[in-house]
């Protein structure tokens, strides 16, 4: 089954947000704010959070949330902005698997983007 939703950017290519077959793999989302079309936060942290509503977004219209997610990707635009833990774990409360690396660049010029793996 394909998740969209409105309230995460549309995929800007041949992709889903989502795929549920009974475990949700989300695309990676980056900060572009749904109801603008475009990325508005200008700093890690607030990349971060948006990174989080999107992913939560998503999340949401497949029937599950936070809590379900298993395992987590981030990637950075700098491995310096390591520190967007703190908003991270703001979100992940349940302390998911993850892998975090760091990459020449992201799509939009972003300073991160937030995949995930979610249980229904």
């Amino acid at each position: 089954k394909t998740i969209h939703t409105d309230q995460a950017p549309a995929a800007v290519g041949p992709y889903s947000q989502a795929i549920d077959n009974g475990v949700l793999y989300c695309s990676g989302q980056i900060a572009i704010n749904p109801a603008e079309g475009k990325i508005v936060a200008t700093t890690i942290e607030e990349q971060a959070e948006q990174c989080c509503r999107n992913v939560e977004a998503v999340l949401k219209e497949a029937g599950t949330d936070m809590k379900h997610v298993v395992k987590t990707t981030c990637f950075l635009a700098e491995i310096a902005d390591f520190s967007v833990n703190e908003v991270y774990a703001k979100h992940f409360i349940s302390k998911p698997a993850r892998s975090c690396v760091a990459v020449k660049d992201l799509p939009a010029g972003a300073l991160c983007e937030v995949e995930v793996t979610a249980v229904l």
